[in-house]
């Protein structure tokens, strides 16, 4: 397996208290012979619509010599995660938790907002000082 991001802790936990139930720590997921591992899966139960959500997250802290190094290789990694994400478990949505600083940075810039105009990638925004989540982004 491989090592967890310097985030993941923060993640797991802004996730739970936005009412999510980890599922996996860490989501592994096989195609041709080579196992791949999503750093959380986790899922929402709706109790009024009695329907369940899944999400899978991949976190990335960024603290590269380049933002835009960082970016490609989260992107690279984000790709390969949806699409196999999509043929085995096409009920679950992905995700790129980022902190709030680099979703400043990063994705409110040109380069970031382009991603996010064109649905690149979906992202999970956290706030890694208390823990929570900020926003999700489609």
């Amino acid at each position: 397996m491989p090592a967890r991001d310097i985030y993941h802790d923060t993640v797991r936990k802004a996730l739970v208290k936005d009412g999510w139930a980890i599922t996996h720590d860490p989501l592994r997921l096989e195609w041709g012979g080579k196992d791949l591992f999503i750093d959380l899966g986790a899922q929402e139960i709706i109790a009024a619509q009695k329907a369940e959500r899944k999400i899978a997250i991949e976190v990335k802290s960024f603290v590269g010599k380049s933002e835009v190094d960082d970016l490609e290789k989260a992107l690279g990694q984000y790709v390969l995660y949806h699409d196999v994400l999509a043929e085995k478990e096409p009920d679950r949505t992905l995700y790129l938790a980022v902190h709030a600083v680099i979703y400043v940075d990063l994705f409110e810039g040109p380069i970031g907002s382009l991603l996010l105009k064109n649905s690149r990638v979906q992202l999970m925004v956290f706030d890694p000082n208390k823990d929570e989540v900020m926003k999700w982004i489609p």
